[in-house]
């Protein structure tokens, strides 16, 4: 009797370990994939590469514009977006001309190659920083700073910082207040701050402007809900505007409230600003690629227009682990999806994996930025030379690692094109950049 129960015992742990044994996830790649796939084979850069859809993007340029209320305009932002190419490729499909900038090189650059571009800096900037640019842009170029450009200021300090500059080089600066409208990330934090700063500006109006607001509203919907709903975050932050722009109203220096930038939002907040919203500039980057990070429920429509995409370099059976084979047959016999093992080209990018479906870093071997490993099951069927695709989590730092930004286009019959290489920003561009000329 003790037997049969102790046979009975092991045939139910047997079958409960079968029943535990993961499921096979691994599956090749989709048709849009593998479009994508044999096209990198026959004209990709053979080493890891960032693609831009165009098809895609443009359907999201066309969201993006639907979504704009009334009486609001646009601002492309330039660091998540870091391409001239693809910066002026949005403002032909978007008509906005206006960009937010968050780096001195960068902003150098843009001033060189999109002359015709009003700019707002989206973080204030070291008085060094501001020199740097004056210092570097090229006045034969068309831009010109005193009307085109607005510089955020967060404390009385920083604008006298930039009162002597401009009083030093002889110019005008326009500048934006930063305003804390619940982010706690810095900027005024209560409207009677402005009192002071206004008066600065008016009595020196020579060398400075007062251009308008920026209030960033990133915290609406991250709160736990338990604390603060999405809606009461976006009224107290639509409130606090509300009651700097009234302070200006009442200011003794009576600035043209209807002249000002009243900038705000964010991919994850543009649509929640409506005709209830006190903005008339709405700052929106990441939404147009859609990064993995951007998976919200207000952007379900957006669709991910930027891939990694990197050569398989040595594909093989089994999980040979170095030192501890015999474990690693053991793992990749209780779980399929470990049965195939992939050496690819680079790795260790703020990304997901994107296609083929079921694919896995491997913890035990070590992760590698140089031939990162990835496990799949049979199922996934790659071969040297295939391509993984992955989503980037971000695009402002992610897209500036590969050189190049590879841009296709549906071919009209399955298949996919190259549309234009995209040179990317990079710390370099200081102004000495030719026009921005993307095809497609």
């Amino acid at each position: 009797m003790q037997r049969r129960h102790l046979l009975i015992g092991i045939a139910a742990a047997a079958a409960g370990s079968l029943l535990l044994r993961p499921a096979d996830r691994g599956a090749p790649h989709d048709a849009y994939f593998a479009a994508l796939n044999r096209l990198l084979k026959a004209q990709g850069y053979g080493r890891p590469t960032l693609l831009i859809d165009l098809d895609r993007l443009e359907r999201n340029a066309a969201r993006l514009q639907a979504s704009i209320a009334a009486g609001k305009q646009l601002r492309l932002v330039a660091k998540s977006l870091p391409s001239l190419p693809l910066l002026q490729w949005l403002q032909q499909r978007t008509g906005s001309t206006r960009v937010m900038s968050f780096h001195q090189p960068f902003l150098n650059a843009l001033a060189a190659a999109l002359p015709a571009t009003d700019i707002l800096l989206g973080k204030p900037m070291p008085v060094r920083a501001a020199e740097t640019f004056y210092r570097r842009l090229d006045a034969r170029g068309g831009f010109n700073p005193a009307t085109q450009l607005q510089w955020l200021v967060d404390t009385p300090e920083r604008l006298a910082q930039y009162q002597q500059l401009a009083r030093s080089l002889g110019t005008r600066m326009r500048v934006s207040l930063e305003i804390d409208v619940g982010l706690h990330r810095g900027g005024l934090s209560a409207p009677e701050q402005l009192d002071a700063l206004l008066a600065t500006i008016a009595a020196d109006s020579d060398h400075l402007a007062f251009a308008g607001f920026m209030g960033y509203d990133a915290h609406v919907g991250k709160i736990p809900p338990l604390l603060e709903s999405r809606d009461t975050s976006y009224a107290r932050a639509n409130g606090t505007y509300r009651a700097f722009i009234e302070r200006a109203r009442a200011h003794a220096t009576k600035p043209d409230i209807a002249a000002l930038t009243l900038n705000g939002a964010g991919s994850p907040t543009f649509r929640l600003h409506g005709a209830d919203s006190p903005l008339n500039d709405v700052s929106v980057g990441s939404a147009l690629v859609k990064p993995t990070d951007f998976d919200l429920a207000l952007l379900a429509d957006f669709e991910p227009a930027a891939f990694i995409a990197t050569p398989v370099l040595k594909a093989m059976d089994w999980l040979h682990l170095p030192g501890v084979a015999a474990l690693g047959d053991l793992w990749a016999m209780w779980d399929g999806n470990r049965r195939r093992s992939y050496f690819i080209y680079g790795g260790k990018w703020m990304a997901q994996f994107a296609s083929p479906a079921g694919l896995a870093d491997n913890g035990l071997y070590g992760s590698s930025s140089n031939q990162a490993i990835v496990n799949a099951s049979p199922s996934v069927n790659l071969a040297v030379d295939d391509h993984v695709f992955l989503r980037p989590t971000q695009s402002e730092a992610v897209l500036l690692q590969f050189g190049d930004l590879l841009a296709v286009r549906g071919d009209g019959s399955g298949g996919y094109a190259i549309a234009g290489h995209w040179p990317v920003l990079t710390p370099a561009h200081d102004g000495d950049v030719s026009p921005a000329t993307p095809s497609a």
